[in-house]
């Protein structure tokens, strides 16, 4: 049970931001799943591209 004790004692810790995020209509899913996208494409062309190619494929995708 340590990993729960874990997970509790944070979010005691953060209690404020978890009540604001919790009961806030904003969300940040949209540029945390974009994010995501972009780090996926520049893992996946590491070896292979400069950054103008890297680039094209980013604004190609999103």
């Amino acid at each position: 049970m340590p990993a729960l004790h874990s997970l509790v004692n944070g979010l005691r810790r953060d209690q404020d931001a978890v009540i604001a995020g919790l009961s806030s209509p904003w969300s940040s899913g949209q540029v945390e799943g974009q994010n995501t996208r972009v780090k996926f494409i520049k893992r996946a062309g590491y070896g292979r591209a400069n950054f103008d190619l890297l680039r094209k494929r980013i604004l190609h995708r999103t």
